[in-house]
């Protein structure tokens, strides 16, 4: 059975969590009509092993091209070669057979590419979640096996720095320009070679959406380093008034506060004895709050994750998130 709900109910951050407490394997299909936008997420015994987004749909063979470590050449050479051998080996499997990449380039790239598409999705504090149980051939022939939890404390680090970035780049829909500065008051432009690759993409007409997508570099970078080239007077941004599609004008820098954080426990009770997870979970069985059930196991199993008791409270977890599926299921 599916599980399945709304983002502002039950978090993405805590979505991760429990299917990575819970060991589960399966896809997680995010979707969002107000960005315009769906991502999906692989996971196989709670590792992350796979994901893409609408948004950024290229393919490793398209982000290879981009980047310039593969030519058009090469990559026609590895498709012909994919379709004769009736698609039973990946693209960039052929590419590493051609010496065009070596094995260890395709990984570091294909886990680049489903770094990005978490942090990205990790941002969302509305939409809707699905997540169907079930390995594919996809997940066993993945070629990466991300941690769960270290994907949630970057994606913390970042929400923290996004926080901060606003203050000077509120949106991607700015578009950075060059600063107008007296020559005696220029700044010295000691910059590192990424900073440079940026600067080289400004031209006051692109927003920062598609200088990212230009370089094949995360929106978080590319703010980042704007952040940085406007903190020391080289970049100046402007926001256009009224200007922005659907997408670009909710993809707004600072996310929403709740998904920095993972579930709590409730407050100390006034008798001063503090509430155990457990416990509190068990509680609220009794009388069906499964939100309340879900959220203090999930935060039980983050915390004893070897505990004598922790295999049966992801028995329970997952039950409870079945059933709580089952009561919010329309009724025929």
């Amino acid at each position: 059975m599916a599980i399945e709900g709304p983002l502002r109910e039950l978090g993405i951050h805590d979505v991760f969590q429990i299917l990575d407490l819970s060991r589960k394997t399966g896809t997680l299909h995010v979707t969002s009509e107000l960005r315009d936008n769906s991502g999906r997420v692989l996971f196989r015994q709670g590792r992350v092993v796979g994901a893409n987004i609408k948004s950024h749909p290229l393919r490793i063979g398209d982000l290879l091209l981009k980047k310039g470590r593969a030519t058009e050449a090469d990559i026609t050479r590895a498709l012909a070669a994919q379709r004769e051998g009736g698609g039973q080996k990946r693209l960039g499997d052929f590419l590493i057979d051609f010496g065009v990449i070596s094995a260890k380039e395709l990984e570091r790239e294909v886990r680049s590419q489903i770094e990005n598409v978490i942090f990205d999705l990790l941002s969302w504090s509305e939409g809707f979640f699905r997540f169907e149980d079930g390995g594919t051939p996809e997940h066993e022939g993945s070629i990466v096996n991300i941690s769960t939890e270290s994907l949630l404390m970057e994606g913390a680090r970042r929400i923290d720095e996004w926080s901060r970035i606003a203050d000077r780049v509120p949106s991607l829909a700015c578009v950075p320009s060059i600063a107008d500065v007296d020559e005696g008051e220029a700044p010295r432009m000691d910059l590192l070679p990424n900073e440079w690759e940026v600067l080289t993409m400004i031209d006051g007409a692109r927003d920062l959406r598609q200088i990212s997508d230009a370089l094949v570099r995360s929106d978080f970078d590319v703010a980042r380093i704007v952040y940085g080239l406007v903190s020391t007077g080289v970049v100046s941004l402007k926001v256009p008034g009224g200007r922005g599609s659907r997408r670009s004008t909710a993809r707004v820098l600072t996310p929403g506060t709740q998904q920095a954080v993972s579930a709590t426990p409730d407050p100390t009770p006034a008798d001063g004895v503090p509430v155990d997870d457990l416990a509190r979970g068990f509680a609220a069985l009794r009388v069906a709050d499964f939100d309340t059930v879900v959220k203090a196991w999930a935060q039980f199993l983050q915390t004893h994750p070897y505990d004598d008791r922790s295999p049966q409270v992801r028995q329970g977890l997952d039950a409870a998130l079945k059933l709580r599926a089952m009561l919010e299921a329309p009724q025929s």
